[in-house]
């Protein structure tokens, strides 16, 4: 365990190194305590969910492994959340789907409504969060031929953009009832597994779709809409109806957010580039932290080349107060709890390393051409002991610095999750 002494004694260290390149580390450890996670919800259940539908449709979404203690009740999920929670510093979110809702009775996910959730925001206020929200498009006996929302029979439609319409009566709620705004992130899983003749009809019917879902005005200070684009998925790998082009010029002709999923982009693509690419003409982007392996395969977030370019470009840019940034994985061959762990504390360690960085600085030497000042000063920052202002965040949010949560979660295990059937 590392004591607090030892935790003053490195910062002090640390802040003096950083000071004599010209940064801060008070006003970076300020800045992230104001950056809000939103930690999703469905890895604690491997995307089981609590409204039991008419029948299930995996639209691409599978769950890898068998971890001891999944939660299969609200009461469960929401004490491994908790867990969770107590363990990640700074500000915290957490994001639930349609499928979440709490019910006596079994419903179909048009009918799953606002009073659904009442369970949810009791408990957000006990925990002092917001909450996010994400129509659920991909379960039920009426995903037809992977098509919803597109697809030519209106029966079909009309039954989607119920849901819709009712995700975001629900995200008006959480952010009413909590006083934090909820961004309602819509992915819709259509497309064709083989190549269509036409293309246009089923983008014109999910536009027409999108619009009917959205034609109700709610205050922006309670819910904002936000739309993900997808590359392809399995069962759609010749045409995704809901492209990132289509959803990039939605969400701009609409003034809604654009969602960019770190994993569903080719695996050569840098996603760090979209940013600069959308943001001077949008309005906002949801951030789905990811880790693809081969594209989008949802592993844990780790601290990797791909999210040290996704905050550097958050911060340096300057598009940090106009990014909301959710967590997006589920693996299930490793403890659940664990894994929320690991990727949320990467993830702001991510984004204050990139905070800890003379941007002014670097910025006039390259308006100045001075390159070889530029590639020094990055490659030195690459060594410096961002870890012990790291340790200083956690201690000012009373939870453990480095591994030492490690035990925590140990106990956890053995005490709660080894007791589930």
């Amino acid at each position: 365990m590392i004591s607090n002494e030892i935790i003053e004694k490195n910062y002090k260290d640390a802040q003096q190194k950083y000071q004599e390149i010209g940064v801060d580390t008070e006003a970076a450890l300020k800045r992230l305590q104001r950056i809000p996670i939103s930690i999703h919800s469905w890895e604690g259940d491997d995307i089981r969910g609590f409204v039991k539908t008419d029948e299930s449709s995996s639209s691409g979404i599978e769950v890898t492994g068998n971890y001891l203690g999944v939660a299969k009740t609200p009461d469960q999920l929401t004490s491994d959340l908790h867990e969770a929670l107590s363990l990640i510093p700074g500000n915290k979110k957490v994001q639930l789907h349609s499928i979440y809702g709490v019910t006596d009775t079994q419903k179909n996910l048009v009918d799953v409504d606002k009073d659904d959730f009442s369970y949810w925001v009791d408990w957000a206020k006990e925990e002092k969060i917001g909450l996010d929200m994400n129509p659920t498009f991909f379960r039920g006996s009426m995903v037809k031929n992977n098509l919803t929302l597109s697809s030519p029979d209106k029966n079909i439609r009309d039954y989607w953009i119920e849901v819709g319409k009712k995700s975001r009566e629900i995200s008006n709620y959480f952010g009413k009832s909590l006083g934090v705004q909820s961004i309602n992130n819509f992915w819709v899983p259509d497309g064709f597994k083989d190549n269509p003749i036409d293309k246009e009809s089923y983008r014109l019917r999910l536009i027409d779709s999108l619009d009917e879902i959205i034609s109700e005005k709610y205050p922006e200070e309670n819910t904002i809409e936000s739309f993900e684009g997808k590359l392809f998925a399995p069962g759609i790998e010749a045409f995704t109806v809901g492209s990132h082009l289509l959803y990039n010029n939605y969400s701009i002709s609409r003034g809604k957010l654009w969602t960019i999923d770190s994993g569903h982009w080719h695996p050569t693509e840098d996603v760090s580039d979209k940013f600069s690419s959308y943001l001077p003409f949008g309005k906002g982007i949801m951030l789905h932290v990811s880790r693809p392996m081969r594209w989008d395969s949802d592993h844990v977030v780790i601290l990797d080349d791909m999210l040290h370019k996704i905050t550097d470009s958050l911060i340096r840019d300057n598009y940090i107060d106009r990014t909301h940034i959710g967590l997006d994985f589920f693996d299930a061959t490793i403890n659940r709890i664990a894994a929320w762990i690991v990727g949320a504390r990467q993830t702001q360690k991510s984004l204050l390393q990139s905070l800890l960085t003379p941007v002014d600085q670097l910025k006039e030497s390259e308006s100045n051409y001075d390159f070889t000042k530029r590639l020094i000063v990055t490659e030195q920052l690459k060594t410096y002991p961002v870890s012990a202002v790291w340790d200083r965040f956690c201690q000012l949010n009373g939870v453990p610095a480095g591994s030492d949560w490690v035990s925590d979660v140990k106990n956890y295990t053995n005490d709660v999750l080894s007791k589930r059937n």
